[in-house]
């Protein structure tokens, strides 16, 4: 049987696409194959996916003239992983392996093959990822557009150059890693000036939700909302001078560089 989406590798990221994708009702249960070769992990994805077929390997049944393939596997299984897409017969392939090029995926194949290299983050599992796509030297628009349709089913798409993947990695695909830091760092902030934990849970996860609702709505900057909260002489202002003086702006810019060399070292 051919199946309309293959999710080679059903890790965190390859599982989170599967369960974003059904919830956004993008393609029947029936439609999606996701190939995973550890067995425990095909049967958790098998009490969690109801109707998906989770699959031991990927095979030329499973692939036809309308089939994408999305590769969701480790940098080091990357390529082994994609001359198996290869064998099947898939023409069409979404990558999301971090630092690994287009041009080194085509070289996999036989003939010419349509390789969209993509950078989504975790919150595709609930319909708010942001992805961003390349393509390589064979796609069309139509490929593109394919590429923008799967991952825009789950959040937002941008399209950048491949040259840009990298910085995109570090950037809004390492950023859910990094914000949650935050929002720990805030809670345990909370806790040590007496509130309980759950409220202070509360107050924070709320503040995260309805700082970005505003900044998305309103049209305006996040300078300008930032001094609008800020009065001279306050509160705000005495927090954010602390934050100042410890540098936390520089160590944002410092980690998304640190988490863009690394993509970069991944490909080569």
């Amino acid at each position: 049987m051919a199946f309309r989406l293959i999710i080679v590798g059903g890790g965190r990221m390859g599982s989170a696409l599967a369960e974003g994708l059904l919830h956004a009702k993008w393609c029947a249960p029936s439609e999606l194959a996701i190939i995973e070769h550890v067995a425990q992990q095909r049967q958790d994805l098998q009490s969690r996916l109801a109707g998906v077929a989770v699959l031991a390997s990927l095979e030329l049944e499973h692939v036809d003239a309308s089939s994408g393939v999305v590769l969701c596997v480790k940098p080091d299984h990357a390529e082994g992983a994609a001359r198996t897409v290869a064998a099947a017969g898939a023409t069409r392939l979404l990558s999301v392996v971090a630092g690994l090029s287009t041009q080194r995926l085509e070289a996999v194949f036989p003939g010419p093959v349509a390789v969209v290299r993509a950078m989504p983050n975790t919150p595709v599992v609930v319909g708010k990822g942001v992805s961003a796509i390349a393509g390589g030297s064979h796609v069309t628009k139509e490929d593109l557009d394919w590429a923008e349709a799967v991952l825009g089913a789950v959040g937002t798409v941008v399209r950048v150059t491949e040259k840009n993947i990298d910085a995109v990695t570090g950037l809004s695909g390492s950023g859910p890693a990094y914000l949650y830091l935050v929002i720990e760092a805030m809670i345990d902030a909370g806790v040590h000036q007496g509130l309980s934990h759950d409220v202070s849970r509360q107050l924070v996860v709320g503040t995260f939700e309805g700082a970005a609702a505003l900044l998305s709505s309103s049209g305006q900057s996040p300078e300008e909302l930032r001094a609008q909260v800020t009065s001279p002489g306050g509160t705000t202002a005495a927090g954010l001078r602390m934050l100042e003086s410890r540098a936390v702006r520089a160590a944002f810019l410092e980690a998304v560089a640190a988490a863009t060399e690394r993509s970069r070292q991944l490909g080569r």
